[in-house]
């Protein structure tokens, strides 16, 4: 198993469960996140990158309280999609009380040229800005949403497209799932990508076919100098039928040992 990618990204919100440590709890300034590259873009991106789709459904008092949390712990990440409900929407005035603070990422799940150029545009009209540093395609699992996402007069056309005339920094794509890791060696093959996301836990890591893949994908992104983005690691299991007490779409671990020992 390799050592933890480069960047971990975790919803970091009071409501999600994930506290400060140590000087925080004495009442004095939290310890801030440590960083690191993110790929080949320049930035350096806290190892702990903000998940906004747990902005999704929540309501801007709280998002700004998120915003409190984030910036005390140095967090300079964000990292949002156009199908998180609401997400895009409550970091517009984050992105206007804190310029040129974060690094800003979307995803757009679109998958032809023409939709996901509308899609990008309603996203910089959602967030206020004029730009992303980073635009990601968005779940790119599928086998025919791939194909069409990644051929002529597809998505990663608009992308670069939007990339050339400056709407966009650097082009990323994302997905979930037990093939993902294999799709995005096969991505990786289609198109020199500046970043992957993709899950990386204990658990997911017990599939060998997984573990393979992901071990193969991390090595050519360090040769490619490729930012590699991890999820899901504080993920315990799907809600099911058991009341959400938490706004993260899994239920999240949250004793912090157990939290510590999965980061």
């Amino acid at each position: 198993m390799p050592q933890l990618p480069p960047v971990e990204q975790l919803a970091l919100a009071r409501h999600a469960g994930l506290r400060g440590r140590g000087a925080a709890e004495a009442g004095s300034s939290p310890v801030q996140v440590w960083q690191a590259e993110f790929g080949r873009t320049g930035h350096h991106s806290t190892r702990v990158i903000f998940g906004g789709a747990s902005l999704a459904a929540v309501s801007q008092r709280v998002a700004d309280q998120t915003l409190d949390v984030l910036l005390s712990y140095g967090v300079n990440h964000l990292d949002v999609a156009s199908s998180y409900g609401e997400a895009e929407v409550r970091i517009r005035p984050w992105l206007r009380r804190e310029p040129g603070r974060f690094f800003l990422a979307t995803k757009g799940d679109e998958r032809t040229r023409e939709g996901a150029r509308e899609e990008l545009h309603r996203s910089l009209d959602r967030m206020g800005v004029d730009h992303v540093d980073l635009w990601q395609l968005h779940a790119l699992a599928d086998p025919i949403e791939w194909d069409i996402a990644l051929s002529p007069g597809g998505a990663l056309e608009a992308a670069v497209e939007a990339r050339d005339v400056g709407l966009i920094g650097w082009i990323g794509v994302t997905g979930h799932g037990a093939q993902i890791a294999a799709t995005h060696r096969r991505s990786l093959d289609r198109f020199d990508f500046d970043s992957v996301l993709l899950p990386y836990n204990y658990v997911t890591m017990q599939n060998s076919y997984y573990a393979a893949n992901f071990d193969a994908l991390y090595r050519t992104c360090l040769e490619r100098n490729v930012a590699i983005q991890t999820i899901k690691s504080i993920a315990q299991r799907p809600w099911l039928g058991r009341p959400h007490t938490r706004a993260t779409w899994y239920e999240p671990l949250q004793e912090r040992n157990d939290i510590d020992l999965a980061v």
